[in-house]
């Protein structure tokens, strides 16, 4: 399945639109990585374990979002927006939501 944040794919016309396809993921990040994320804001750095879970979620997303765009007959999806936020008490959740319009090319 193509995958892309255009509204078109170059040499691909979109023959049928199936309709807007979304995806959601909602992961916690444990005190432990919490800990270690701390003293990298203060000694600097990239923080590794941040960043999995970041790609985790944008992954299930956006494999969630390719799954129901299958179940439409879809071989495409365009436009594809992908949101961050987080949620949840003291902010301890990650919520990583991906849209997108499902297309046959």
């Amino acid at each position: 399945m193509i995958l892309t944040t255009t509204p078109q794919i170059e040499g691909h016309p979109v023959l049928e639109y199936k309709g807007i396809v979304t995806g959601e993921t909602i992961i916690g990040a444990n005190a432990f990585k919490d800990f270690f994320a701390g003293i990298r804001d203060i000694i600097g750095g990239r923080s590794g374990a941040y960043e999995k879970v970041l790609r985790e979620a944008k992954d299930t997303s956006l494999q969630e979002m390719m799954e129901r765009a299958r179940q439409l007959g879809a071989n495409a999806i365009v436009g594809i927006d992908l949101d961050y936020e987080t949620i949840g008490q003291a902010n301890s959740m990650l919520m990583v939501t991906a849209s997108g319009t499902a297309v046959v090319i």
